[in-house]
C-alpha cells in the first residue's frame, strides 16, 4: 500500500502482494498513547448534519450512502445523507479469506452472495510498498486522487509493520492446527491440500517452535501434543500423511480441544497460537457461534493464543470463520490452488509468527473545514465507538511481521476549499509489554490534485480497482465507480504495465463478474 510512479514502480508490482506505491502521503508523528488527545483527533461532532458521534467506520448513513451527492445528483440517484462526525474508527484487519472465495465463485460460474464480500479484505488481500517503521508498530502513508465524479475523490490510509527477518532471532512459535476431517473434507481441494501444507510447513519452522495436531469430525482426537519440532520432524509429517476423512463436523469440539491442547501447551515467551483449517460447515454439536466465541475470547485474554482461520472448499462458511477468528484476535485466509497453500503456509505463516502489534485500532479525523461528507468502504463489522479507541480494553486487531493494512475512503470536498483534508492515528499495545503507542500520518486538499486514472497512480489504481469491485459484487455504486466492463478494462491495463499475476488475476474476477450479470 503505498506511492510511487511509472514503469520503474510497475516492475516491482509483485512480492507477498503488491510492492507499490501510490500519490502523495503525509508527515508521521509517533506518541505514547499516555500523551492525551493526540493529533487530529477533536474534530467536532454534529458540525454536519448534527448529533454526537454513534461511533464506528460509518460516518454516512448506511453502506450505499454515498452514491449520490445533494449538489449534483441526477434523476433517481440517492441523496447522500450527511456525516453525523467526522471521524472514523475501526480495528485493524488483516483477512484476505472474502477475496479468496470470491475469486474461487466466480471461476465456478457463480457470483459470491453480497453477504459474503467484504471490499477490506479485497483491497488488503494487496501489499503496495508502503513506508515501513524501524521496530514495532506501524508506519503511516495517507495519499489520495480525484474520481470521475464532480467534487468526488478517493483518500486511502495504508498502515505496514516491518517484515520479518526470516533468518534472523525472534520468540518461538508454539502452533496448535485443528484440522477438519469431516466428510466434506474429502472433496479434492481440502484435506489433500491440507496435509500437503502441513507437510510443507513442518519444514518451514525452526527447531525450537513447536507443533500440535488435533482433528475432528463428529468428535475431537489430539492426535500430537504439543511437540518441539527439532527432532521430530518425520513424526509430524507421519502423523499429517495418515489424516483420512470421515462423518460429520462438529467444530465446537474442534476448537474447544485445539484451545485445552493449546493451553496445556503453551509456551511463556512464544506466539501461541490456534490455526484452524476447516471449510466451517458445522453441522453437529454446537454449530452457532456464541458458546465457540466465549471460549475462544476466555483464551485470548486469558493466556495471549490467538487464532489464525485458514478456509478451504467450494461451499464454504466464510461468516462464521471469519467470527472466529475476529474474537480470537486473529485473521482468516482461503485457499484453493496447492500454490496458494504454499503461499500461506510457507511464504506467510512462518514470516507472521513474530507479532509486531496487538489490539490495534484506527481512527481518521477528516477536517470539517474541507470535508463535507465520507464513506469508508467496508470494515462494517469492525467498527469501534470513537470514544472507544483509546479504551484498551476494548479490542482492536492483532497485526504479524510484514503484514499492511488498507483503509479506503470516498470523499466529497467542499467546493473551493483547500489545506488540511485529515489525519489518521494508529493505536496499539506492544506484543511484549502491553504498553501503548500512537503513529499519525495527515494529508492536505493538495493531494488530491491529480485523476486516480493518470500516470504515476499505479498503486491507489489497484487499491481502487479493489475497492470498487467489491463494492459493485455486493450491491453498491460509489461516486466515480466505473462499471465491470470498464473496471476490468483497468486492471487489465494495469497487470499489463505491473507484469503482475496477481492483478491479472483480479482482471479476470471482474471479466467473469460482467458476464455472470449480463
Amino acid at each position: 500500500m503505498s506511492r510511487r510512479q511509472g514503469r520503474t514502480l510497475t516492475a516491482g508490482l509483485l512480492a507477498a502482494g503488491l510492492l507499490l506505491t501510490g500519490c502523495g502521503g503525509g508527515a508521521q508523528h509517533e506518541t505514547s498513547a499516555r500523551d492525551k488527545g493526540g493529533p487530529g483527533l477533536t474534530a467536532p461532532k454534529g458540525t454536519v448534519g448534527g448529533g454526537g458521534s454513534t461511533g464506528g467506520s460509518g460516518s454516512t448513513a448506511g453502506p450505499d450512502a454515498a452514491r449520490g451527492d445533494s449538489a449534483t445528483e441526477g434523476e433517481g440517484e440517492q441523496r447522500v445523507a450527511p456525516a453525523p462526525d467526522y471521524l472514523s474508527t475501526f480495528a485493524l484487519d488483516v483477512d484476505t479469506a472474502s477475496y479468496g472465495y470470491a475469486r474461487r465463485t466466480l471461476a465456478e460460474g457463480r457470483l459470491p452472495a453480497p453477504e459474503t464480500v467484504r471490499p477490506e479484505e479485497f483491497v488488503n488481500s494487496f501489499r503496495p510498498d508502503y513506508k515501513r517503521p524501524e521496530g514495532d508498530g506501524f508506519g503511516v502513508t495517507v495519499d489520495g486522487a480525484r474520481t470521475t465524479r464532480e467534487g468526488w475523490s478517493l483518500v486511502r490510509v495504508g498502515l505496514a509493520t516491518r517484515a520479518a527477518d526470516r533468518h534472523g532471532p525472534r520468540p518461538p512459535a508454539a502452533l496448535t492446527f485443528v484440522v477438519d476431517i469431516s466428510g466434506s473434507m474429502a472433496e479434492p481441494g481440502r484435506l489433500d491440500l491440507v496435509k500437503e501444507s502441513l507437510g510443507v510447513l513442518t519444514g518451514q519452522l525452526r527447531d525450537d517452535d513447536s507443533i500440535a495436531l488435533v482433528t475432528f469430525s463428529d468428535e475431537a482426537e489430539t492426535r500430537l501434543p504439543m511437540t518441539r519440532v527439532g527432532g521430530a520432524r518425520d513424526r509430524i509429517r507421519g502423523v499429517v500423511s495418515a489424516l483420512e476423512t470421515t462423518s460429520s463436523t462438529n467444530v465446537e469440539a474442534g476448537v474447544r480441544t485445539g484451545y485445552d491442547v493449546a493451553v496445556e501447551g503453551r509456551r511463556k515467551g512464544a506466539t501461541n497460537r490456534v490455526v484452524l483449517l476447516s471449510d466451517a460447515l458445522a453441522n453437529t454439536g454446537d454449530t452457532e457461534a456464541s458458546s465457540i466465541l466465549r471460549r475462544i475470547d476466555e483464551e485470548r485474554r486469558a493466556y495471549g493464543i490467538t487464532l489464525f482461520g485458514v478456509g478451504v472448499g467450494s461451499d464454504y462458511g466464510d461468516a462464521f470463520m471469519e467470527q472466529l477468528a475476529d474474537k480470537g484476535d486473529g485473521h482468516t485466509t482461503y485457499v484453493s490452488t496447492p500454490e496458494q497453500a504454499r503461499k500461506v503456509f510457507v511464504d506467510q505463516l512462518p514470516a507472521h509468527i513474530e507479532l509486531r502489534a496487538r489490539d490495534a485500532k484506527a481512527q481518521v479525523a477528516f477536517d470539517p473545514q474541507t470535508v463535507e461528507r465520507f464513506q469508508l468502504i467496508g470494515y462494517e463489522n469492525r467498527e469501534v465507538a470513537d470514544e472507544d479507541f483509546r479504551n484498551d480494553r476494548v479490542d482492536g486487531g492483532e497485526v504479524g511481521a510484514g503484514h499492511t493494512v488498507t483503509a479506503l475512503y470516498a470523499v466529497k470536498v467542499r467546493a473551493g476549499r483547500s489545506g488540511h483534508l485529515a489525519t489518521a492515528t494508529v493505536r496499539w499495545l506492544d506484543p511484549a509489554t502491553r504498553a501503548p503507542h500512537e503513529q499519525t500520518g495527515s494529508v492536505e486538499t493538495g493531494a488530491l490534485a491529480g485523476s486516480i486514472w493518470g500516470g504515476g497512480h499505479d498503486s491507489l489504481q489497484l487499491t481502487a480497482i479493489a475497492g470498487y469491485f467489491a463494492d459493485r459484487l455486493r450491491g453498491g455504486e460509489l461516486p466515480g465507480a466505473p462499471g465491470y466492463g470498464e473496471l476490468a478494462e483497468k486492471a487489465y491495463a494495469l497487470a499489463e504495465r505491473a507484469e503482475s499475476a496477481s492483478v491479472r488475476e483480479l482482471a479476470d474476477a471482474i471479466r467473469q463478474a460482467d458476464r455472470l450479470k449480463n
